[in-house]
């Protein structure tokens, strides 16, 4: 049950992540393109990377659907660090709505960090991180926005590693 994507959505990424391992020597392209043929949701495509996809679902969040065993891996790795990280570390992670198994939903924000914010608070947010037993990984700007409050916000943070 979601309160976001219909039972029918939910099974098409049911019916994707059964196929899914058919496609594991594809090219990232060619996985992400499989996975939109068979899912056939109803939301724009507006990315993809190595291990997910990402949809816009037209309400101020996005869903991600894995197309690898990673990712899998790493949205479940981004629902536990949400979930379980402090308060003040948490402005700096994109928002967990939902998330089922292979999929989860986001807050979607747009504004591209500049240059000056990002390269002064970088190694201040890895070390924020760091000191709450997190490693983080993949801290690159386009996976970076800066949220309503002008704070570095991580939209792609399944690659991170749980320390403690």
């Amino acid at each position: 049950m979601s309160a976001f994507l219909s039972n029918c959505e939910i099974k098409s990424i049911k019916l994707w992540l059964s196929k899914m391992q058919h496609y594991k020597d594809k090219s990232k392209s060619e996985r992400a393109n499989k996975a939109e043929a068979i899912l056939q949701l109803q939301h724009k495509m507006i990315g993809n990377g190595r291990n997910r996809i990402v949809y816009d679902l037209n309400n101020r969040y996005v869903l991600k659907v894995a197309i690898t065993k990673w990712g899998i891996q790493n949205n479940k790795t981004e629902f536990k660090i949400y979930k379980h990280c402090p308060v003040d570390l948490r402005e700096h992670l994109f928002l967990v709505k939902e998330a089922g198994h292979g999929w989860i939903i986001m807050e979607k924000m747009q504004v591209e960090v500049p240059d000056e914010i990002y390269d002064k608070g970088l190694i201040k947010l890895k070390n924020k991180f760091l000191d709450a037993g997190i490693k983080p990984k993949d801290m690159w700007k386009s996976n970076m926005r800066l949220s309503k409050k002008g704070k570095i916000t991580v939209v792609d943070y399944g690659n991170f590693i749980i320390l403690k």
